[in-house]
């Protein structure tokens, strides 16, 4: 929805839906000046927006992605507003990629004191579409599961014999909320790293190393703009999405929840089986409308 287009009162259906979270300048400087701080998914949206403001407050901003010439980039921008920046090509995907940019990381800077794991795949896909398309899946869990955990794995160690140690998981609402239809791969990825990192925060908190999850609400960047369903619904800008996620860094909380998601959880228990088949009922509609669109 355009911004020209948009109802009275259309920022507090924003905050009321995916929470508002402006973290004052100076709280965000005391937590991360001269912290060296890792980005993941750092080249767009919410993390390039995180990555720059956490270079503002003084933090050694670590850029990781695939892309080296749009991290390259975002990197110039942060230095030449007065920030540190260094750059880190890699794809999640490769274990070995993950293994011999962490050795890197380690080597150049010596440890890291906050993980930002905010890289991620979507998509939304029916499963008919999806009989001759397995390596959707695999891909989806490559860079929303298995390639976090490996990351997380390869920085534990130094971050548990330093006994100081973030990290801060960018999930999903998604995955608190009851399922939907079309994006099974998305959700099951992000829900399997989000209780993988949580059974593994009770084993690393007495070592000094805590953790904290943003279920991000909608957010409308490159990855959500696809989906037309989503472009006209009440959503945070990366900015905003990035405000959350720097309230994680400095604040430490176990979770950054917007307010529709816990009584959507606690309904979507308790009324399971309506649930389910109301999401089932709109799925045949959406599915009806797109077949007699073509």
């Amino acid at each position: 929805m355009e911004t020209g287009k948009r109802p009275f009162g259309w920022p507090l259906l924003v905050a009321l839906t995916n929470g508002r979270s402006r973290i004052p300048d100076d709280r965000l400087e005391f937590a991360v000046r001269g912290k060296v701080v890792l980005v993941t998914g750092s080249s767009y949206g919410i993390g390039e927006a995180t990555a720059k403001r956490l270079a503002r407050a003084g933090a050694t901003v670590l850029l990781l992605a695939r892309t080296a010439e749009q991290l390259e980039i975002v990197a110039e921008e942060i230095r030449a507003a007065g920030g540190k920046a260094f750059v880190y090509p890699a794809n999640l995907a490769d274990p070995a990629a993950i293994e011999a940019v962490v050795a890197k990381v380690l080597a150049e800077h010596g440890h890291v004191d906050v993980l930002v794991s905010n890289a991620g795949k979507s998509i939304r896909r029916s499963v008919a579409d999806s009989y001759q398309r397995f390596h959707d899946i695999e891909r989806t869990n490559s860079v929303n599961y298995l390639g976090p955990a490996k990351l997380v794995l390869e920085l534990l160690p130094s971050m548990r014999e330093r006994g100081s140690g973030h990290i801060v998981n960018v999930s999903t609402a998604g995955v608190r909320t009851p399922p939907l239809a079309r994006w099974s791969a998305y959700l099951a990825s992000k829900s399997a790293f989000d209780m993988w990192l949580r059974c593994v925060s009770q084993e690393v908190r007495d070592d000094g190393v805590t953790t904290s999850t943003v279920y991000m609400g909608l957010v409308h960047t490159r990855m959500s703009s696809p989906t037309p369903e989503l472009n006209s619904l009440p959503g945070l800008s990366p900015e905003q999405a990035a405000d959350q996620v720097c309230s994680a860094v400095a604040d430490r909380p176990h979770n950054i929840t917007p307010p529709f998601v816990r009584p959507a959880d606690a309904l979507g228990n308790l009324f399971r089986v309506p649930t389910d088949r109301l999401f089932e009922q709109y799925f045949r509609l959406t599915n009806r409308a797109r077949k007699d669109d073509q």
